[in-house]
Formats: C-alpha cells, structure tokens, sequence
C-alpha cells in the first residue's frame, strides 16, 4: 500500500483489513478519532509504538508526555507541522 492509498481510504467506513494495528491507530487519527487513536496506539509495545504514542500526545497538546514517549521511541520530538509528522510515520510504517 502506497501512502496516497492510505490516504484515500480515509474516505471509507472502516480501516483496510490488512494493515498494522499502529498504522489502524494512525487511519482512526486520520479519521479525526484521536481517542480510538490513542486506545490502540497505547497497547502496542517496542519503539514504532512508542512513536506513534508520542505524536498523539503531541497532537494533543501534552509535549511532556510526548517528550517520555518520543524518548521511549528513540526520537527526537519534531517542531514542524502535526500533518507532516503523520504522513512522516504512516510512510516508514506502510
């Protein structure tokens, strides 16, 4: 799956079947669902969770959080743009 095809499934009811649960949690933020978003993202281990955690909280306003959480990633917290960070993840994810 390429991103624009990532993208253009945001138009559908439900998420494409064979993604990852964190690419799931990125397609519910996508939606404009940060709370279904964060419940899945929240429960998937190792740093490819923790970074996509990390930009929710960023998203949401909470940098301190996001600070922990981009460190579990090993990353650094990103100044530019919230969109550019998603499609950033959604691509090294897809």
């Amino acid at each position: 799956m390429t991103l624009a095809k990532f993208v253009a499934s945001l138009t559908k009811e439900t998420p494409p079947a064979s993604i990852s649960k964190l690419l799931e949690a990125l397609w519910w933020d996508g939606k404009g669902d940060w709370e279904k978003a964060h419940e899945i993202a929240q429960d998937v281990q190792g740093r490819n969770g923790s970074w996509v955690h990390a930009y929710l909280h960023r998203k949401e306003g909470d940098n301190s959080n996001a600070a922990y959480w981009y460190a579990q990633a090993g990353k650094v917290m990103p100044a530019g743009a919230l969109q550019e960070e998603w499609e950033y993840i959604v691509a090294a994810l897809l």
